[in-house]
């Protein structure tokens, strides 16, 4: 990225874009809030086996994210580190990987029931909006040329 400064900038804008619109979807959302609502899912005998193993591997194997992450950041960041100290790194990266999983996963037990209010994804979305926006305005103002607002 560094040798196309072309590249750079397109990818640059885009990011800004889509955090931008992103963002916007969120603060519409805002507008019209739902809640968690479990009980719908349970009465009505919820998704099969199936189908929620697909959805899982959809949602983590289809995710461009999964490959940014694991192989471009982390690789160049364990590429870094000398070839001995390489295991410790991966051995930390999954450690903290399984850990912060594993929280997310227990912590939207604890929160279930504070989102069966509408009130609660309201400020969830203004919340994803108002950070959406504010990485896309960082994107832009790091881009060479731009004034810096």
């Amino acid at each position: 990225m560094a040798q196309a400064p072309a590249l750079l900038s397109l990818a640059t804008w885009g990011g800004a874009t889509f955090l931008f619109v992103f963002g916007l979807r969120s603060f519409r959302s805002a507008l019209r809030p739902s809640s968690l609502r479990t009980e719908d899912a349970v009465s009505s005998g919820g998704a099969t086996l199936q189908a929620t193993v697909l959805a899982a591997l959809g949602f983590s194997l289809l995710n461009p994210h999964v490959y940014l992450d694991t192989v471009v950041m982390l690789g160049g960041i364990g590429s870094r580190h000398l070839p001995a100290d390489r295991p410790a790194f991966a051995a930390g990266a999954a450690t903290a990987s399984l850990v912060w999983f594993f929280g997310l996963a227990y912590g939207a037990g604890l929160l279930a029931p504070l989102f069966r209010n509408p009130r609660t994804w309201r400020l969830l979305d203004m919340l994803i909006g108002a950070v959406m926006w504010a990485i896309a305005f960082g994107l832009v103002r790091s881009v060479p040329g731009v004034v810096a607002l």
